[in-house]
């Protein structure tokens, strides 16, 4: 599988690599984001929700597990860290987001990891001294990067 490295100094940085990888995103495509707690999961979020045009705040869907906003590509907004695996997953309905028909993120996605199409890009997210490292993998790589090799 096709993998690229991003160091991300910063919150800013992290949130701009949201913004490009929202630029790049299409109806059905599936973001499945991994790595520990205050990795930047949804620092990145919160990038890909303003290339898509959401407005106003877009906070952690931790209790809620699912949230959706309206903009130039609907997004679902999942978070999964309750969820206890595939059979909570399906007892409140995701799979009808996955593949949904706008964008959906899926923080804590390790926990669903059946659910997720093949075709969904994955984000790693890991601390590395102040900033973090992004490793993207998946099948549509080079279309993902196509803006940040551009």
């Amino acid at each position: 599988m096709r993998q690229r490295v991003v160091h991300l100094p910063d919150e800013e940085a992290t949130r701009a690599l949201g913004e490009q990888l929202g630029r790049q995103a299409r109806a059905g495509d599936v973001i499945a984001l991994l790595g520990p707690l205050g990795a930047g999961k949804t620092t990145l979020t919160h990038g890909l929700a303003a290339a898509l045009g959401v407005e106003g705040p877009v906070p952690s869907p931790t209790f809620v597990l699912v949230r959706e906003y309206g903009a130039r590509l609907r997004l679902v907004h999942v978070d999964a860290y309750r969820l206890e695996g595939d059979q909570d997953a399906w007892a409140i309905g995701l799979d009808e987001h996955l593949p949904g028909d706008g964008l959906t993120v899926v923080e804590w996605a390790d926990r669903i990891a059946d659910l997720l199409p093949a075709g969904a890009l994955t984000v790693r997210l890991e601390p590395e001294g102040p900033g973090r490292r992004a490793t993207l993998s998946g099948p549509d790589l080079p279309r993902w990067m196509e803006e940040m090799e551009a």
